[in-house]
């Protein structure tokens, strides 16, 4: 048949665009409800973090105000959530739903600018030691050995103990804890994408270190970084609400999730809303993390849910097999002897 001879209905009239990792990962999480459903509130919280001053503005509750009048009772009490104070009122009478926004302000900020520079600072050591290799491989990976080889919490008191409790120190301790993980990964990646055609034709092409390591392997290495980021952010804030609340970290009256609950240890038996509302958002944030992270991680690879689900089928077919099996050996047993009686009876009238 020549080009001629092809009819017009025999063309199709759509034609079938391929897709990206990227677009095929947006179709997949799209379809994850618990992962959409914590990008919600994710955002949420970082919206309510960035309008603190204006909620603050708005309602005349400063985090710092004390309103000693109507936020202390007789006994010298915090006073209940009621319309004036949503969350209730601390120890010093001042708004506890205020507080908790500016929490929030601290506690994300440290969680996301410190996964942010240990991500960088991982990305570039990684990238390094699995694309050079040998010596800078072995001297870089012993020094990420080390790292991740330091008890945080010694080290922590360690370096407060010189510089003092602050924001900075806090960002610094939990980068420098953080990088490690992330170049390990990213070391282990790079070992396996360099080896690849594409990037053994950039070299026979004249291609330079710096192009190969940007151009060529970094493009690939997004989607698992990504993934470690989001898992790594919750176990920051973490990280700083444990810092603050042994007295290491954000120090008051700057308000953090962490010294908020420090607070809060003395007033749990006589003022529950004094500890339940800044763990409950702690606990809201880093589950919100963590639950996106995983269904990121399932979006961007695939393939350990196809694995538990292939385990899944080969337990359902291994099942019925076998099962199947049992009902065949019953029914030839019962044909077994229900063939042993009739001889039985042919081999008596022969006798």
């Amino acid at each position: 048949m020549t080009l001629t001879e092809i009819r017009p209905e025999a063309v199709p009239d759509k034609v079938i665009a391929g897709r990206s990792p990227w677009a095929l990962a947006w179709a997949r999480i799209r379809t994850d409800k618990v992962a959409l459903l914590s990008a919600v509130v994710v955002v949420l919280l970082l919206l309510l973090a960035a309008a603190a001053p204006l909620i603050a503005q708005w309602s005349g509750h400063g985090p710092d105000d004390q309103f000693r009048d109507i936020g202390i009772t007789d006994q010298g009490l915090p006073v209940p959530p009621n319309g004036t104070f949503w969350f209730g009122t601390d120890r010093l009478g001042r708004d506890l739903f205020i507080r908790v926004l500016y929490g929030a302000r601290v506690s994300l900020t440290v969680g996301v600018l410190s996964t942010g520079l240990a991500a960088m600072l991982g990305v570039a050591v990684g990238l390094l030691a699995g694309f050079y290799g040998g010596v800078v491989d072995t001297l870089l990976s012993r020094l990420m050995d080390v790292v991740l080889s330091f008890p945080y919490l010694i080290f922590a008191i360690a370096v407060v103990s010189i510089a003092g409790p602050s924001l900075t120190a806090t960002v610094g301790v939990i980068s420098f804890y953080s990088w490690a993980a992330i170049a390990r990964i990213v070391r282990g990646q790079t070992l396996s994408i360099k080896e690849r055609e594409y990037v053994e034709a950039a070299r026979s092409l004249g291609a330079g270190d710096a192009r190969i390591m940007f151009v060529d392997i970094l493009p690939n290495l997004l989607a698992p970084v990504i993934v470690l980021v989001t898992l790594l952010v919750p176990a920051a804030i973490v990280f700083e609400s444990t810092l603050s609340y042994l007295g290491l970290g954000i120090v008051p009256p700057t308000p953090s999730w962490g010294n908020l609950l420090s607070e809060a240890q003395g007033f749990y038996r006589v003022a529950w809303w004094y500890l339940t509302f800044p763990a409950g958002t702690l606990l809201l944030a880093t589950l919100a993390f963590n639950l996106l992270g995983d269904g990121i991680r399932d979006a961007i690879d695939p393939r350990t849910e196809r694995l538990f689900s292939r385990r899944r089928g080969i337990r359902r077919r291994r099942g019925g097999k076998s099962g199947s099996d049992d009902r065949q050996g019953g029914q030839g047993g019962e044909a077994r002897r229900g063939g042993e009686e009739p001889s039985g009876r042919m081999n008596t009238m022969e006798g």
